[in-house]
């Protein structure tokens, strides 16, 4: 019988001693002894058919310390040899081959133009054929993942094939990075990354022509994005999942196509032309050739026509160094503003626009940037705009859950915090927005014009 139906009848049970009703306090402490002997009993089971509850197994592993260089030394050791095991079972050039002419020979006719397909039995006989590195890529599971509508239940060969060959490369890339990771924690400081990068340069057929003078501005500029945009906590660290997760790496390993067009590199940040240009642009600011830019030399950035408001906030909020900008935090700079789409931008711009730390923006926090527009509006000629105009332009385009408050999120979530951010600190962006309809007549009249020609 259950230990709790037994209480429940023995305290139901009727009071037979010559002292007929307990007290309160009695009935409890009863109680509680009842249930003290039966749980005890209870547990006491528990334990008898359960011995190994009474060894916790070890589960944490406290790293060496600085000074105990022994330990250091074997955990570096014991990682390179696991990391060595790793690399040897992922599949080398060779055994790609062989998988490629096995699926070739195994391919399930007819062929679609000119796309090669095999079916599941089909596939099943390559993956035995194959060897044991192949195995983990012959599951049910893949070949689901690339069936789409294949009418005889195929999948494309060139598809599974550039499926194997993107899984191989995202594993030899990790453990190329783990190597890097001197914490062995999963995640890189900057001196580990720019360790990589350095040593990654001369395997780059693209970046052959930078002077060796250059390389320490060039791993500077590159490895800025990756933590400008993977760490926005400003941690110091990135995870090596998130730098496989994203597209920078890819972008800077297509640097290793020797025909890699002009306009592929013009918008490729890693390339050579963009980090000199972004170098470039800022050895054109420094007009007193200290190394550092100032409020003043900074504001001749783009078009010169961002406000001295917000400029201002730049240089409060910004890391600086008596006043002025080094190249590192003009690159946070740079990188902002030329991606003002993306979540990290925004969250950079939408703190320098947070003038009251709050987490959003009201009316106050609109009006206080926008009289900046207003006053270069005046400077140069032009007839100033009503701020309750722009507002309400603002507010509906962002729509925010709170009618009165602007949060990043809301920014994030309208898809127009570009154009929302560059309303409030640009002058030249505030007029391009403002007579968008009159610049777009005028494309069409341009493309007409060209047309009749």
């Amino acid at each position: 019988m259950d230990w709790k139906e037994i209480l429940r009848r023995r305290l139901a049970m009727p009071n037979t001693g010559p002292n007929k009703k307990k007290t309160e306090q009695e009935l409890k402490d009863e109680e509680m002894d009842l249930f003290t002997k039966y749980y005890s009993e209870w547990k006491g089971d528990r334990k008898n058919t359960n011995e190994f509850y009474k060894t916790i197994p070890r589960f944490y592993y406290r790293l060496p310390a600085e000074d105990e260089v022994l330990l250091q030394k074997l955990r570096e050791e014991s990682r390179a040899v696991f990391l060595q095991r790793k690399s040897r079972e992922l599949l080398d050039n060779e055994e790609l081959q062989n998988l490629w002419f096995l699926l070739d020979k195994h391919q399930t006719p007819p062929m679609i133009g000119e796309e090669a397909m095999i079916n599941y039995e089909n596939f099943l006989k390559v993956g035995e054929k194959a060897g044991p590195k192949c195995k983990q890529f012959f599951t049910a599971k893949v070949f689901a993942k690339l069936l789409h509508t294949d009418s005889y239940g195929r999948i494309s060969i060139m598809q599974f094939f550039n499926y194997v060959m993107r899984k191989v490369w995202l594993h030899q890339t990790r453990i190329g990075l783990s190597l890097y990771d001197v914490a062995g924690q999963g995640y890189l400081r900057e001196s580990d990354l720019e360790n990589y990068i350095l040593e990654l340069i001369p395997t780059l057929p693209q970046l052959d022509g930078l002077e060796k003078s250059f390389y320490s501005f060039y791993v500077c500029t590159a490895v800025r994005k990756f933590f400008f945009f993977l760490d926005p906590l400003r941690t110091g660290k990135i995870k090596i999942q998130d730098i496989l997760a994203c597209s920078f790496l890819d972008d800077l390993l297509e640097l290793r196509d020797e025909e890699l067009s002009k306009e592929s590199q013009e918008t490729n940040w890693f390339s050579a032309p963009s980090a000199l240009r972004v170098y470039g642009q800022y050895l054109n600011l420094d007009k007193d050739h200290n190394g550092m830019l100032s409020k003043e030399e900074l504001s001749r950035y783009g078009t010169a026509t961002m406000t001295n408001v917000f400029l201002d906030r730049v240089f409060q909020e910004c890391l600086t160094y008596d006043g002025e900008m080094d190249y590192k935090t003009y690159l946070d700079f740079v990188l902002a503003l030329e991606n003002r789409k993306e979540p990290a931008a925004l969250q950079y711009i939408f703190k320098l626009l947070d003038i009251e730390n709050k987490g959003y923006l009201n009316v106050f926090s609109l009006n206080y940037f926008f009289r900046a527009i207003q006053e270069l509006m005046k400077i140069h000629g032009q007839d100033p705009v009503s701020f309750q105009d722009v507002k309400d332009e603002i507010f509906d385009m962002v729509k925010p859950k709170d009618p009165l408050k602007i949060s990043l999120q809301d920014l994030i979530n309208s898809n127009q915090g570009d154009t929302v951010t560059t309303i409030l600190i640009d002058l030249n962006g505030f007029w391009t927005y403002e007579n968008r309809e009159a610049l777009v007549a005028n494309d069409n009249e341009n493309s007409t014009d060209l047309d009749d020609t």
